[in-house]
């Protein structure tokens, strides 16, 4: 397995490589006009200024030469200093976040690692819990209740059932506010005093002592939590549940019940780890998706992560800002198939990484 992940490690900057030409030449779609806001904070409104910067950036050469600037730099013709390419960390200038894209990142990444760090406890374990128990307990009332469980779950869009908990939760009952930090707390958080070592505010909060932090920061990731967990929590378990029927009508469950092996052995012993298989997949690209920003989630919420970044750039057209996005997405991804390969052969010894 070892050389099989280091194999795949290897192939990873060829993987990352193609998925720069498929954003380079999505880019490709906008006018030199637009792409010049790749550098420049604002587009001037004089039309010569302008050709000068497509001129200067040569925006309007061919494509492999244009690509191989926007991925290593250009050299400045006044300084000779490279400037710019995405393998030196610019990503560009985002004129929705008034800033470098790659601050942006660095600025929202840690509030959507936060969440889907708090999220996928919930999401992957409850999720395959019910759909264990919807299983085992096939064509009973409890299978029937969580049937339509998942049911409602499967149809509920995001939006609507983040909007009525927000009604509910905090309009109604005040209990669980919107964004990240009320106001008191977050001057905590800027404050000298408080150190920022993870840049999570519950962990941050642990590790400087103050539980104040701490449970502000849960409260407020409370309905973030519950949205996402809901909605998911029904693919999660529809998977869950038709892997574990079919894995326990298999012969060798037979076998194991003949011996004399009690329910609960069988079960989970045997059965629940050979039905994970297809449930890795699933929940590996849910963790994916929260990685890369709940887009709708972190709207309705007002939760500065990088779905509302997206979602923010996207309505401006800042074409920069959501290429480095979808840039980023794709990082995640291709790290992401490789863990999940090798958890396959983790639980199934019967798969062989070479």
């Amino acid at each position: 397995m070892t050389a099989y992940i280091i194999r795949r490690l290897l192939q990873l900057p060829f993987t990352m490589l193609g998925v720069t030409l498929l954003i380079f030449a999505m880019l490709q779609l906008l006018t030199p006009v637009e792409r010049s806001a790749l550098y420049v904070p604002s587009i001037p409104h004089n039309e010569g200024a302008i050709d000068a910067i497509i001129a200067k950036y040569g925006l309007d050469d061919p494509f492999y030469i244009q690509y191989w600037r926007w991925l290593v730099g250009h050299k400045d013709v006044n300084t000779g200093e490279i400037k710019g390419g995405v393998l030196r960390g610019d990503l560009g200038f985002s004129r929705s976040g008034r800033q470098d894209v790659i601050d942006m990142i660095a600025q929202r990444l840690p509030a959507t690692v936060e969440m889907a760090l708090w999220s996928v406890f919930p999401i992957i374990g409850i999720g395959i819990w019910l759909g264990v128990i919807s299983a085992i307990n096939h064509n009973k009332p409890i299978d029937q209740i969580i049937r339509v469980f998942t049911t409602i779950g499967w149809s509920f869009p995001t939006f609507v059932f983040g909007l009525l908990v927000l009604l509910l939760f905090y309009t109604k009952l005040g209990w669980f506010p919107p964004g990240r930090l009320s106001d008191p707390i977050n001057a905590v958080v800027m404050s000298p005093s408080f150190r920022r070592y993870t840049q999570l505010n519950t962990v941050d909060g642990l590790l400087n002592g103050r539980m104040d932090v701490f449970w502000d920061a849960l409260r407020h990731l409370v309905l973030p939590i519950l949205t996402l967990s809901y909605v998911v929590w029904a693919r999660i378990l529809r998977v869950t549940r038709s892997s574990m029927l079919e894995t326990l009508r298999q012969d060798y469950l037979r076998t194991a019940r003949a011996k004399g092996l009690s329910e609960k052995i069988v079960v989970y012993r045997h059965a629940f780890r050979n039905a994970l298989l297809p449930v890795i997949t699933i929940g590996g690209s849910m963790v994916v998706g929260l990685l890369d920003g709940t887009v709708v989630t972190e709207v309705i919420f007002n939760y500065p992560g990088m779905g509302s970044a997206t979602a923010r750039a996207a309505s401006s057209l800042d074409a920069t800002a959501v290429l480095a996005f979808v840039l980023f997405g794709g990082m995640v991804l291709t790290v992401a198939n490789l863990i999940v390969d090798v958890l396959y052969a983790m639980v199934d010894p019967r798969i062989r990484l070479t």
